[in-house]
């Protein structure tokens, strides 16, 4: 049978790319996301590859069209087997300046959400005779800082510790919890990248969002249900690279 992903944040950017993969991959896909006018675009650019890929407009920052989005991949498609944690916004502001206001947004898009969203699929998954698959979207942010990112940095980090937390709680049901971290990743102007924007990385160029698709397609593979509960850093080697200031 064929199974069904769910991919929130999925009109734009790295989403985007990961609700294009599942579907060429063959797989029925419900992504949601606030800008309906992508959202549509993409349902429509999808037709001509797979018939079953579906826009639902969602804002992650509320509870009832979270549950409205996993619903109506279920009633659509029969089943809930693969959830995609996309969905974030970020904000660089003095932490002198940064009001309650932003933190809440912040920390409400991008980690509430994966709480929210990973408790509704599982009620779904623990039905399927082989579980689920959840991957959340976090960020090297998680684990390295520039000034100015404490709301950023505490959403990412919280969706790292909710990852094996999840992977722990849900592990009977045998539904698997993983993240990726992706570091730099291009998703607008790739061909406008400087050579020294590549070469800083071991990988000798930046991330595209093809790179965290992948990743997220293999953390789903049912054959690879042994990754359990990790954080697989996407990032061209840059969080182990030694930097001295000159």
């Amino acid at each position: 049978m064929t199974k069904t992903a769910i991919v929130t944040g999925g009109a734009n950017g790295i989403g985007k790319e990961i609700v294009k993969l599942y579907a060429k991959k063959g797989y029925k896909v419900v992504f949601g996301d606030i800008d309906t006018r992508e959202g549509l675009m993409l349902e429509e650019e999808m037709t001509n590859v797979n018939q079953s890929v579906h826009f639902v407009k969602c804002d992650v920052q509320r509870e009832d069209e979270i549950i409205h989005l996993i619903k109506t991949a279920k009633d659509r498609f029969g089943s809930v087997d693969v959830l995609i944690n996309n969905a974030g916004v970020s904000k660089w502001k003095s932490v002198y300046e940064l009001t309650v206001e932003d933190w809440d947004d912040i920390i409400h898009t991008n980690l509430r959400s994966v709480f929210i969203c990973s408790k509704e699929a599982a009620k779904l998954m623990r039905d399927n005779p082989q579980g689920g698959s959840i991957v959340n979207i976090a960020s090297t942010r998680a684990i390295m800082s520039e000034p100015n990112s404490e709301a950023y940095a505490a959403a990412k980090g919280g969706i790292t510790a909710l990852t094996h937390a999840l992977a722990a709680s849900l592990s009977r049901d045998k539904i698997t919890v993983n993240s990726v971290s992706p570091g730099w990743i291009e998703t607008d102007n790739y061909s406008e990248l400087r050579a020294i924007d590549h070469k800083q990385h071991f990988s000798q160029r930046v991330g595209k969002p093809i790179d965290i698709a992948n990743a997220c397609f293999y953390l789903t593979n049912p054959e690879n249900d042994f990754i359990n509960g990790v954080n697989l850093v996407i990032d061209g080697g840059m969080t182990r690279k030694m930097i001295y200031e000159a």
